[in-house]
């Protein structure tokens, strides 16, 4: 049985390595993105470079998305050489990125009237377990939409789950990322707390980590608060936008959350410090310098 053809966009870090992955598993692959290396890269080993939305959509059985923001989705979408204005019928739209939930859910429903497919698929694991075909990639949508992709999607991930109706993957994301981010914040304004008062900070973490709040986490947090050491591999920035869209979320669901709006209000203020590159335990600094 013959390989869908499959449209990327989208050749950042995680997207660049999803396509190598790909050409090297025999697919063949159109693609798009603003960065002509990156696009160069990917034809020299044998993709075709796409010159809009609507003529990689018209050549592609999969279409994949890797972006930043919802918005830049729905501008890839919508635009007067998006997708919608070329996909054919049968096709699917895959979104890997971090989206907002009513957003891929109004994207879905459009598509679904031309009758297009869609998954929300966002990924756990680095641009190196991509390249590997070795991600986390939590998926939903159309359990027959899902099983006609899942082949592919087993290629790229090591561990793929399907978790329901469109939308439900970026709102897992989102609820993983706003437990993850809020509890990075958190102990690194700890260890900011500890120096301020005269604390020492490894006598700090030889205390915390014997007890239950030790995980993955809190080393990433010392490996930065204590060591200087900085390995989260997700910045400041990202944690900012993912931190907006929960709230988002949050909001389109009638509820709040307070939580999230004091640990969102740290990363802005990081981020307007010139912080956004800057690795989420980065974030120490900031609680250095805060003041009333």
């Amino acid at each position: 049985m013959s390989k869908p053809v499959i449209g990327f966009i989208g050749l950042g870090l995680m997207g660049g390595n999803m396509v190598e992955n790909l050409q090297n598993r025999g697919y063949t692959l159109n693609v798009m993105d603003l960065n002509k290396d990156a696009v160069a890269a990917c034809v020299a080993r044998g993709a075709t470079a796409a010159n809009s939305a609507k003529e990689l959509a018209e050549a592609s059985d999969i279409v994949m998305l890797c972006l930043t923001t919802s918005a830049i989705v729905e501008k890839v979408v919508y635009g007067d050489e998006g997708i919608l204005a070329g996909i054919k019928e049968g096709s699917v739209l895959i979104d890997f990125g971090t989206s907002i939930p009513t957003s891929t859910q109004k994207i879905g429903a459009d598509l679904a009237a031309k009758g297009v497919g869609m998954i929300d698929a966002p990924l756990g694991r680095t641009p190196a377990h991509a390249k590997d075909g070795l991600l986390n990639i939590m998926a939903a949508g159309d359990i027959d939409t899902f099983n006609k992709v899942k082949p592919v999607l087993e290629e790229q991930g090591e561990n793929v789950f399907h978790l329901g109706a469109l939308g439900a993957g970026h709102t897992t994301k989102l609820i993983n990322n706003f437990m993850g981010m809020t509890t990075v914040c958190a102990m690194s304004q700890a260890f900011a707390v500890a120096d301020l008062a005269g604390v020492d900070r490894q006598q700090l973490f030889d205390i915390m980590s014997t007890g239950p709040s030790n995980s993955p986490f809190m080393q990433f947090c010392k490996n930065y608060a204590v060591d200087n050491n900085s390995d989260l591999g997700f910045s400041i920035a990202n944690a900012n936008k993912d931190l907006g869209y929960f709230l988002k979320m949050v909001e389109d669901l009638g509820t709040v959350s307070e939580i999230a709006q004091g640990s969102s209000s740290n990363l802005q203020a990081a981020f307007d410090a010139g912080m956004g590159n800057g690795n989420v335990p980065e974030i120490f600094d900031y609680f250095l310098t805060l003041k009333k």
